[in-house]
């Protein structure tokens, strides 16, 4: 497996794997020394056509720790700014000689057409509505590290999974994992024919009190050309978590920015159920893992099967 360009590319062994290893780095991230050689010579390229701080920094810091060089792209204030098409972009930049390009583009399907330019790795950090994987995976080990395994658990995705690449990667990757997948928001807000992909869907939150996880999403005002929800206040009504509606045992997630007072009120936002800081935590050790795991070839990893011994040997870097 050369490239990661959905959930749909993973089967649980492979997630497995990425777990697997990602868990290794936590355990080099506590050390004095943090870095290790095992990319030392290769070349990361990130380029982000939409804006990002999570994604990207952790991205960019991943493959730092790994003694991988770093060149990144932001859309705004480069050559895109002058009408430079993704094509030529990728052109300029395949003179690095990059090991593998993280993108993010605006439009599905974007990552799909750049892993047929280059002989580079290719990982899609968000295209469009389509899917968002790394985030999938980094909220699957989130899970497992607080909760343990994932089967027969009930996970709530809450808001406008419409326009939410997240969403759709985390339903495949929750499913995969053996939970069972609920997705509520208002009508307009849930798209037709969702439940194909096995998950249920609510139109309330009158059941919400069985779920385990409640994993809550923003309104994504910069992908809606027309008014989905009669306001603002009304929505946050019908569908804000709030700690009249969370019970004592159920984890709040969030893949951010957060919008306080709207899908999630502050009470909530900062209380101990939630694990949105331990997402953020996650994201780079599992990021770490994706470019170790697609860059090293592991034949291991090619064939979804976990590595006798997970944790990196080397010395430091």
């Amino acid at each position: 497996m050369r490239h990661l360009l959905g959930m749909d590319d993973l089967d649980r062994d492979r997630i497995e794997t990425i777990l697997e290893r990602a868990l290794s780095f936590a355990e080099v991230s506590r050390r004095e020394i943090k870095k290790v050689p095992t990319l030392r010579g290769q070349t990361v390229v990130t380029l982000f056509y939409e804006s990002s701080t999570r994604t990207s920094s952790s991205f960019e810091l991943a493959a730092k720790r790994l003694s991988a060089d770093v060149v990144s792209v932001k859309a705004s204030g480069s050559a895109v700014d002058k009408g430079e098409s993704l094509k030529d972009t990728i052109e300029t930049l395949s003179a690095y000689d990059p090991a593998a390009i993280v993108l993010r583009h605006p439009h599905a399907g974007a990552s799909h057409m750049l892993a047929d330019w280059v002989d580079a790795s290719v990982i899609n950090a968000g295209d469009g509505m389509h899917q968002h994987p790394s985030q999938a995976l980094l909220d699957i080990f989130t899970l497992r590290e607080q909760i343990g395994s994932l089967e027969g658990r009930e996970i709530w995705i809450v808001g406008d999974v419409l326009h939410s690449r997240v969403a759709r990667s985390n339903i495949i990757g929750f499913q995969a994992m053996g939970a069972k997948v609920i997705v509520a928001g208002p009508p307009t807000l849930i798209p037709r024919g969702i439940e194909a992909t096995g998950c249920e869907v609510r139109y309330s939150l009158d059941d919400v009190d069985s779920a385990d996880v409640i994993y809550l999403l923003r309104m994504q005002h910069e992908r809606m050309d027309q008014n989905f929800v009669p306001s603002i206040r009304e929505y946050a009504r019908l569908f804000q978590l709030n700690s009249r509606r969370l019970g004592p045992r159920q984890l709040v997630m969030h893949p951010g920015p957060v919008n306080r007072g709207v899908e999630i009120s502050s009470d909530v936002l900062d209380c101990d159920q939630s694990l949105i800081a331990q997402q953020v935590a996650s994201g780079l050790v599992v990021r770490m893992a994706i470019l170790y795991e697609l860059l090293t070839g592991s034949e291991n990893f090619a064939a979804g099967q976990p590595d006798s011994d997970p944790v990196p040997i080397g010395e430091p870097a």
